[in-house]
């Protein structure tokens, strides 16, 4: 008789299991949210599952079903949670816009996706209005996050209603996550700060296994303890992940909504008792600047991971002093995001990324992307596979990886002891001579001086040496620095042919729509002053 080996259920990783399981186990555990005139709304996971599934109902009465796209115009919010649900759970595409782009820009990108529905916050009538009249495949737009004096802007947006209107008092029976969990979940297009936005498709698996990456001790290590603050927005990578991995543990959530500055975030962290927020280097700027200028202490804050942009090591530094430990960390709109973490009980330093979690897997090669034969201590392109790692761009048929690795454009170095130091963009390098300067040694060098608030290098043509190199600096508030100061951190540092030939200061540092420095403007800029 043959043997017959024994079976393992066949339960799919779907997203809609995140928020079961926290309504089920940690019904209660709230969620909260900022609203705009200061107050908060709050909300247990059992509630907010029941409200998505009502959610749900309104969609599937509009037609959507699996593979449809919903796109998404709103901040971190509650209502937005549960429009996120609603949408996955269908086996629907979520696909989140950033507010903070053109109205061109995201009525190309729902061109793109081919949305048919806008889900979007109430004080984003009249962006929503521009986007809608540019794209004319949205056929119908759900208002959310209505104040008490709000109104659906008919006159505007004759196709929108208010979403709560609409919903049922009871959710119909419409069951969640009936697909295969390699069903695509979400698209978001990537920030664009140094080429044009490329559309990525994240999937159930993916987005699920990306979770179980993050919640792993050396990285997040989210518990049912923590209170968690994705300042992070959901419409910039899944706000990072935490609307998953946040109901996964039954951790307490808060969300911010659209004020984002130092003293709102500040008073929230606070009153909520914030364990851990998550957000880029220059929220953190505001928040620090906020308190400094008050008593206010924030007790409960034990972590913050930024991401997204190099740590400034002088601000690092000003958290730090505050008994705040800075978690490190870096990743990509195409790694779903999360690429790499400094482990909370490591050595911790501004420089470093961390190490990769299991289930990612990184690699240097040479600028033709031939493996380096040394892994450790060479500067090489950063290469990364994964089972949450993009592997085409929507809308292209092309792959975008080479023999299963794909190419982040980073430069980085990887230690012998594991961890990743993200040394540079391949194409910010500038070639001057015919020989590379590389930018960011020159911006972590000179962010180090405590005066300074930013610091970005571009390159500029020069007609005898191709480009050079122009540092443009934000000084903080209240503080002076001269030209000689700045070029003084550089000197002995790196080579006297990397240092920039003009310094221009900025009042503010222009930032793209995720919160980095946004080097495309910057070059247009620095080529108007030449």
């Amino acid at each position: 008789m043959p043997m017959i080996d024994g079976a393992i259920q066949d339960y799919a990783l779907t997203l809609d299991k995140f928020l079961d399981h926290a309504a089920k186990w940690h019904p209660r555990t709230e969620v909260v949210t900022a609203c705009a005139d200061g107050s908060t709304t709050r909300i247990g996971y059992a509630g907010l599952r029941e409200r998505a599934k009502r959610v749900t109902s309104v969609l599937h009465d509009l037609g959507v079903r699996t593979g449809s796209r919903v796109a998404t115009l709103s901040w971190n919010t509650q209502a937005h949670m549960e429009c996120w649900y609603a949408v996955m759970g269908l086996g629907a595409v979520c696909h989140t816009l950033n507010p903070r782009l053109t109205r061109e820009q995201l009525a190309w990108m729902l061109g793109q996706s081919g949305a048919s529905i806008l889900v979007v916050s109430s004080d984003l009538q009249p962006l929503a209005a521009r986007i809608v009249a540019l794209a004319p495949g949205v056929v119908k737009v759900l208002v959310i996050d209505l104040a008490e004096d709000d109104v659906v802007d008919v006159v505007a947006l004759p196709l929108a209603e208010a979403l709560e209107d609409v919903m049922p008092s009871e959710y119909a029976d419409i069951p969640w996550g009936e697909f295969p969990e390699t069903t695509p979940c979400g698209l978001c297009f990537t920030s664009g700060t140094t080429g044009a936005p490329k559309g990525v498709t994240y999937t159930h698996r993916g987005n699920y296994l990306h979770t179980m990456r993050q919640l792993q001790a050396d990285v997040s290590g989210i518990t049912s303890h923590d209170v968690v603050l994705p300042v992070v927005p959901m419409f910039h990578a899944n706000a990072w992940g935490l609307p998953f991995s946040a109901p996964a543990t039954g951790a307490k959530l808060v969300l911010p909504g659209r004020h984002s500055d130092g003293e709102s975030l500040a008073h929230l962290i606070a009153a909520e008792g914030v364990t851990i927020a998550v957000g880029v280097p220059t929220i953190w700027m505001g928040l620090l600047g906020y308190l400094e200028t008050t008593d206010l202490a924030l007790p409960s804050l034990k972590r913050i991971m930024v991401g997204g942009a190099p740590m400034h090591p002088a601000l690092m530094k000003r958290i730090e002093d505050r008994g705040i430990c800075v978690q490190t960390t870096w990743g990509m709109t195409e790694l779903s995001p999360l690429g790499t973490a400094a482990p909370p009980d490591d050595e911790r330093s501004p420089e470093t990324a961390g190490r990769p979690a299991v289930g990612l897997d990184l690699m240097v090669t040479d600028h033709a992307g031939k493996p380096l034969d040394l892994q450790r201590g060479q500067e090489g392109r950063l290469w990364v596979r994964g089972s949450s790692v993009v592997s085409r761009y929507f809308g292209q048929t092309e792959e975008a990886t080479k023999d299963g690795w794909f190419d982040t454009g980073d430069l980085a170095v990887l230690s012998e002891a594991g961890q990743v130091f993200i040394t540079g963009r391949s194409k910010d390098l500038i070639k001057s001579g015919g020989e590379w300067i590389n930018p960011t040694e020159i911006e972590t060098l000179v962010s180090r001086l405590p005066e300074v608030a930013l610091a970005a290098v571009v390159g500029r043509a020069h007609p005898k040496w191709g480009e050079r190199p122009v540092l443009m600096v934000e000084i903080r508030e209240g503080y002076e620095l001269s030209d000689e100061a700045l070029l003084a951190g550089l000197k002995g540092q790196v080579p006297n042919w990397w240092l920039p030939d003009e310094i221009i200061r900025i009042g503010s540092m222009p930032l793209a729509g995720t919160g980095k420095i946004d080097k495309m403007g910057l070059r247009e800029l620095c080529s108007t002053m030449a």
